[in-house]
């Protein structure tokens, strides 16, 4: 495909571009370099439209985040709240000037994009090439995978504006990191490197700044091959994992398990094993 052109036909995105691969891998790579890919309200619901069209799309298997210039996706564009409207939906008017804006704002604006890539059931990977702080920073722990070229700086910092982490962030880093960490670092308004942040656990590998496209490109390919059905149900259950007790885990995973069992993948899967084969997954999606 063109390279400002995804499986869902359109080129005009606000704040980002998108292509797409044969084997399933759908690259979004925010393009406003000037700002430091910083986001506004019309790409935060191109976005969202964007990830509702990816997991309806069966052409769609894997998909990669990364950014233009110095940055990944360095927070909100304070100066771009005036700009509601994208080439496909309307403006719509109100916003945060007072306190039922922001939080009907956040409600179903900011939130709704690390909530949308959160849910998506298909695997995603955030290839950080530079800053990625607030926003930025929360939609890269919201993807499955993260990849951090060494250069790459990130952190939440909301507390330098004496603003909170009100995308979800202080949530995610809970999650990745505990309570004691993640007050730590949101209280004492943190920005790491990226080996920083692989120790953290952040992050599951730092490259070369001129290495991150390979890596995520190989990491990307890995998972478009595997078994499609069996491991987004498999990301699934590990996101209730973390909320769920040890029974309720167990009958979740049982009741997935009652259908992975039963699809042609697992058939492939124990077929290529015994005749000791690469296994030739998704038949159902060639």
């Amino acid at each position: 495909m063109a390279p400002n052109q995804s499986a869902t036909g359109r080129t005009d995105y606000f704040g980002f571009e998108t292509s797409t691969t044969d084997n399933g891998v759908l690259t979004v790579t925010f393009n406003r370099p000037e700002t430091m890919n910083a986001s506004t309200a019309p790409m935060k619901r191109d976005l969202v439209e964007l990830l509702t069209q990816a997991q309806m799309d069966d052409d769609v298997r894997v998909l990669v985040f990364t950014g233009q210039g110095r940055a990944f996706w360095a927070g909100d564009d304070l100066k771009g709240y005036e700009h509601t409207q994208t080439a496909a939906t309307a403006p719509i008017f109100g916003g945060h000037h007072n306190a039922s804006g922001t939080y009907n704002g956040l409600r179903t604006i900011s939130q709704a994009v690390n909530t949308a890539v959160r849910h998506l059931d298909k695997l995603t990977i955030a290839a950080i090439n530079g800053f990625a702080i607030q926003t930025g920073f929360s939609f890269a722990l919201a993807c499955d995978f993260r990849i951090a070229a060494r250069s790459a700086r990130m952190g939440s910092a909301t507390l330098r504006f004496g603003l909170l982490p009100d995308e979800g962030g202080q949530w995610l880093l809970t999650q990745h990191m505990g309570v004691a960490k993640a007050m730590d670092f949101m209280m004492r308004k943190r920005i790491v490197d990226a080996d920083a942040a692989c120790e953290l656990g952040l992050v599951h590998e730092v490259v070369e700044d001129d290495q991150l496209p390979a890596a995520a490109a190989a990491l990307a390919s890995e998972l478009a091959e595997g078994p499609q059905v069996a491991m987004r149900m498999l990301k699934r259950s590990i996101h209730l994992a973390a909320q769920l007790t040890w029974d309720q885990s167990l009958d979740e995973i049982a009741s997935k398990t009652a259908i992975t069992d039963h699809l042609p993948d697992a058939a492939e899967g124990v077929s290529s094993f015994v005749e000791k084969r690469q296994p030739q997954y998704n038949a159902w999606l060639r």
